[in-house]
């Protein structure tokens, strides 16, 4: 039996409205996001969790900020926009990942920023996804090994990284610690 969460029906939703008030298909959504037509559906469904950098390609295909497709709220901030601590967007995207949009408000953002949290498994397997652009991560605590095009790179707290997010890559926490990161991505 598939149990549906609301948040994905309503994120789904929104994707929906747009793409048919663009007149695209979801043959051609698929193509554009370079994933099979069947699962961008159930995306769209909100058959299953959609991955924050889809929601944020999907953003630019639309030119629409992504806190609109993860919210339903249109930004309004243009001159600054400032997000108290903890009080961010929770975005549980990926199993592996929960995700805190830090900018939600803010209009014709040139970037998205989140704050990451990733748990550490005791059997970790790297689960690689990419997206376009570049993306940059700030290690805020703890450690990361950062799987990216062949390499396997650890960070430690302070340490960061710029990488070009077309390539396939992956986080996981080290030392069965929990490990934070400012992820930009471009």
């Amino acid at each position: 039996m598939l149990i549906m969460n609301e948040y994905n029906i309503n994120i789904g939703n929104r994707i929906k409205e747009l793409r048919e008030l663009y007149e695209i298909s979801t043959k051609e959504m698929s193509e554009k996001l370079d994933i099979d037509e069947k699962k961008y559906i159930e995306y769209e469904d909100g058959e299953i969790d959609i991955p924050a950098s889809l929601v944020y390609e999907i953003a630019n295909i639309f030119n629409v900020d992504m806190g609109l497709l993860l919210t339903g709220e249109e930004s309004r901030m243009a001159i600054f926009e400032v997000t108290r601590a903890g009080e961010g967007i929770s975005v549980n995207r990926r199993k592996e990942y929960r995700y805190e949009n830090l900018c939600k408000k803010f209009i014709n953002k040139k970037a998205e920023m989140f704050i990451v949290t990733v748990d550490p498994k005791e059997d970790a397997k790297p689960s690689f996804n990419s997206h376009p652009g570049q993306e940059f991560n700030y290690v805020l605590k703890g450690s990361l090994k950062l799987y990216i095009n062949n390499n396997e790179i650890t960070l430690y707290e302070g340490d960061c990284v710029f990488f070009d997010s077309t390539r396939e890559h992956a986080m996981i926490a080290l030392d069965n610690e929990e490990a934070k990161f400012l992820a930009v991505l471009m």
